[in-house]
């Protein structure tokens, strides 16, 4: 049932309630982006979502313009002013995902939308079947060292979390979720 319905409800419930209660802190960080940033406010992306379709992914813009289309555990030295140091650090730069779980590309937790560059993950995660399932702002994954994992880990813990979607288990995910944005920064 929770999976049926439920799910989609509370993910509505969320992200709205997010929104409304983060408008300070969206609107004091747009206007930090824009004094201190180059280049637009949000960084879209294409990411691969439900059935494998592509929709666009919204960030905060936190890297400069010129940053590869790879993922971010990936690229090697990136010369970061403060204010996306503390984006990044913070992960404020995810806020705008937000409207993905509002409109429906992605629900609150859910395996990470992989970059259609990331063929062995999306492979893996076709084959188990994970793609069935809109992905989320944070997953067991995420809670699991997420990143450096290797594609085939990530993809076990995508399948594992799919086989046991359930209220309570979002839960978890959610709070632990907030836990681990206190670990030590990764470096960039």
């Amino acid at each position: 049932m929770y999976l049926r319905f439920g799910k989609r409800f509370f993910d509505i419930l969320f992200s709205l309630g997010a929104l409304i209660v983060l408008s300070p802190i969206i609107l004091f960080i747009s206007i930090l982006i824009k004094v201190f940033n180059t280049g637009p406010l949000i960084f879209e992306q294409k990411r691969i979502g439900i059935n494998n379709n592509l929709f666009n992914f919204y960030k905060f813009r936190s890297m400069p313009l010129d940053t590869p289309d790879i993922p971010s555990d990936k690229i090697k030295k990136l010369n970061l002013n403060w204010i996306s140091k503390f984006i990044r650090r913070t992960s404020i730069d995810e806020i705008p995902q937000l409207f993905n779980i509002l409109i429906g590309d992605m629900s609150v937790v859910g395996p990470r939308p992989a970059l259609p560059s990331q063929k062995k993950l999306i492979k893996f995660r076709s084959e188990s079947g994970v793609l069935l399932y809109r992905p989320g702002l944070t997953g067991l994954a995420q809670i699991s060292s997420y990143d450096g994992m290797k594609e085939n880990v990530k993809a076990f813990y995508d399948k594992k979390y799919i086989n046991s979607i359930s209220f309570t288990s979002d839960m978890l995910i959610i709070i632990k979720t907030f836990f681990y944005l206190l670990k030590p920064p990764p470096v960039y």
